[in-house]
C-alpha cells in the first residue's frame, strides 16, 4: 500500500521575528511582545491571528499507516527546535512519498511548513517535485490544490468554498469519535507559555488521530473502504491507542466510548 501520513502542527507566535520586525526593544519579554503583536493585528484586520510566515512551530504530529501497521506520535523530542522539527517532517515525505492527509493543512499548516522552512533553509526536494525529478509528479503532486497527494479533508469535503468548511472538532463528533480533548489553537500560546508543551503535544497527537480516523470515513464513503476494511482499521486504532503510555491516550479512548 501506499503509506499515508496524516499531519498536524501546533504554533505560537513567532516573538524573536516579531522584535526584528518591528525594532522593538529586546528588554520586551515574550509575553509583551506577542499580547502587542496581537493587538495591533487586531486594529488592522479585525483578528488577532498572526499571519502564517509569523507563526513558529512547537509541534508536529503524525500518523503514520503502512504495510506494517499504525503508528502516531510527535515528532523529535519536545526540547528540539523548529529547524529540527521541520527537517523530520520533510525528511519522512522525501523517505516514503506518502499519501499526505490534513484537515486545513492546505490553508494553515502547509503555509507555515513552506515559509518557516524557507526561514531555516530546509531542503525538500521529493516535496516540491513538480515533474522535474518525477514525471508522475507533473499530474499529481504535493502543491496543486486540485491533486490528491496532499488530501485536505477539510477543503475536499467542503469543495473548495471556505464558507462550507466544518471544524475537525464539531465533525469528528458527529462521527462517533472523540474529537478534541484537553485545549484548543486558541489555548496553545498560553499553554506554551506556562511551559506546558507536553501538553501541546498530546494535544496535537490526539488532533492528528482525529484526522486520521475521518481519513478512514471518508475512504468508506469514496469507496475505498467497505465495512469490514473500515472496521479492521478502526480496531487497529483502539488497539493501538490502548497499548500506548500517556494519560492522553486514556482519555481518548474513554471519549470515544462516550461519542460511539
Amino acid at each position: 500500500m501506499t503509506p499515508v501520513l496524516v499531519f498536524d502542527i501546533e504554533t505560537v507566535p513567532d516573538v524573536a521575528g516579531l522584535r526584528r520586525l518591528n525594532g522593538w526593544d529586546a528588554s520586551l519579554g515574550d509575553a509583551e511582545v506577542a499580547m502587542r503583536a496581537f493587538a495591533e493585528r487586531e486594529a488592522a484586520t479585525g483578528r488577532s491571528f498572526l499571519p502564517h510566515y509569523l507563526q513558529r512551530i512547537v509541534a508536529i504530529s503524525c500518523v503514520f499507516r503502512d504495510d506494517e501497521g499504525l503508528r502516531v506520535r510527535s515528532l523529535c523530542e519536545a526540547a528540539d527546535g523548529e529547524a529540527k522539527l521541520i527537517n523530520a517532517f520533510f525528511r519522512t515525505v522525501e523517505r516514503h512519498t506518502p499519501q499526505l492527509v490534513s484537515w486545513n493543512g492546505g490553508g494553515f499548516d502547509l503555509p507555515v511548513l513552506h515559509y518557516r522552512g524557507l526561514v531555516h533553509g530546509v531542503s525538500a526536494g521529493r516535496y516540491w517535485d513538480l515533474g522535474d525529478e518525477d514525471r508522475d509528479f507533473k499530474w499529481n503532486n504535493y502543491i496543486g490544490r486540485y491533486h490528491t497527494r496532499h488530501l485536505d479533508l477539510m477543503d475536499v469535503l467542503a469543495m473548495y468554498q471556505p464558507r462550507a468548511a466544518a471544524p475537525l472538532d464539531a465533525l469528528a463528533k458527529l462521527c462517533g469519535f472523540p474529537g478534541k480533548l484537553g485545549m484548543d489553537g486558541s489555548q496553545v500560546w498560553q499553554a506554551y507559555s506556562e511551559g506546558r508543551l507536553d501538553e501541546i503535544r498530546s494535544y496535537c497527537e490526539t488532533d492528528v488521530m482525529n484526522t486520521w480516523l475521518m481519513y478512514c470515513r471518508f475512504q468508506v464513503m469514496r469507496g475505498v473502504h467497505g465495512p469490514e476494511a473500515f472496521d479492521a482499521e478502526i480496531a487497529m486504532a483502539k488497539t493501538l491507542l490502548a497499548s500506548l503510555p500517556g494519560e492522553h491516550w486514556r482519555e481518548y479512548l474513554a471519549a470515544w466510548q462516550v461519542t460511539a
